[in-house]
């Protein structure tokens, strides 16, 4: 039997945060700075690979796609071109941030992680007024690697002092967020579908439910 859930582990954009396209058009900035034609059968093949891989770590997307120094550029010019537009338009995912209340006051704790920079993690928990809403947010320079890897998740767990990794629950909206809260141990993986995949993909990739919205989190967890 697992123990209860003493910790959940959130994705932000797309799952606690709405960014109105900022990180689609992010990235066609990014694409175009390294001189990828719009329109190209390039373009298309990286747009495809940016989408499958939504969710891990945006450097680490860009040298894959560019192995070489493009990679460093595409991946500064997606942060600005984020930084620019998501800061002044993102909003919470409707019903996130009274989710992450009511989980704390279930006496759970509650951390946000991101696969961006922590500049720009911290600069959109300054927009939403969420700098003090959970227990920690972290990024990949804080844990080592980012999503499909386990590191995020595991990071959490250790510093918030979860008894067993089975008492740690992960939401998501892509697939890479159900692979590495699969990897890191976690009891309950959560997809939602108010972000990058659908119902099928975030099942192929292993959720072990999939939610409307993060909003429904604290109900299924009840006496998990």
């Amino acid at each position: 039997m697992n123990p209860r859930v003493e910790l959940i582990v959130m994705d932000m954009a797309g799952t606690t945060v709405r960014d109105d396209g900022a990180v689609e058009a992010a990235f066609a900035a990014a694409l175009s700075a390294v001189d990828v034609p719009a329109g190209s059968e390039q373009w298309r093949r990286a747009r495809s690979y940016i989408h499958d891989t939504m969710g891990t770590s945006k450097i680490v997307v860009f040298r894959a796609l560019f192995p070489d120094e493009r990679a460093d550029k595409a991946n500064a010019v997606f942060e600005e071109t984020f930084a620019e537009q998501a800061i002044a338009v993102a909003e919470p995912v409707p019903g996130a941030e009274e989710a992450i209340r009511a989980l704390r006051e279930q006496g759970r704790r509650v951390c946000l992680s991101t696969g961006f920079s922590a500049g720009t993690r911290d600069a959109l928990l300054d927009r939403l007024g969420w700098t003090d809403l959970a227990d920690l947010a972290l990024c990949p320079d804080d844990a080592g690697r980012g999503r499909p890897f386990p590191d995020l998740v595991l990071t959490a767990a250790l510093r918030l002092r979860v008894s067993d990794v089975r008492a740690v629950a992960v939401a998501g909206d892509t697939g890479y967020d159900m692979v590495s809260g699969r990897r890191a141990g976690a009891s309950v993986v959560a997809g939602v579908l108010t972000g990058a995949h659908d119902a099928a993909t975030l099942t192929a990739h292993g959720a072990t439910h999939v939610l409307d919205s993060v909003a429904r989190l604290p109900a299924l967890l009840g006496n998990r």
